[in-house]
């Protein structure tokens, strides 16, 4: 499970951990402002689509071997937008959602949580995505 956000609070994550990861391709969209994040909410309340809100670090192991597998469901469910959080850019934003473990996941409607996953579990992960696209295709 990741526990990364904790090691970094507790100063046991050195600055040679952070590694360029691409955590954001294809149908993944890096949020890195309030304005941003808030722009996609809106975009996806307006247009009826579900989130994913990947809260994430570039230097957290269980966040970067997740992030390939994050790309790749996000390009099989077209109808939902997913987004990465980076919690050391949004500290704030990280810290109003409560997250205390990266990567922690969020399903949200209508700003609403709906499902949340922590830690790196692809299957969970693929799982959860499956069935909000249910819920996406029934409200259709």
């Amino acid at each position: 499970m990741g526990s990364c956000w904790t090691k970094y609070l507790t100063g046991e994550v050195d600055d040679h951990d952070h590694h360029n990861v691409e955590l954001a391709s294809g149908n993944v969209h890096l949020i890195t402002t309030i304005e941003s994040w808030e722009t996609k909410l809106s975009e996806a309340n307006s247009d009826g689509k579900i989130v994913v809100a990947n809260f994430s670090a570039p230097w957290c192991n269980p966040c970067k071997s997740i992030a390939p597998s994050y790309i790749e469901i996000a390009d099989k469910h077209p109808s939902i937008i997913f987004l990465t959080v980076d919690v050391d850019e949004l500290t704030e934003l990280s810290t109003s959602w409560g997250i205390n473990a990266t990567p922690t996941f969020f399903f949200l409607k209508e700003g609403r949580t709906i499902d949340k996953l922590v830690g790196a579990n692809k299957e969970e992960l693929q799982k959860k995505a499956a069935a909000v696209t249910d819920l996406t295709i029934k409200s259709q």
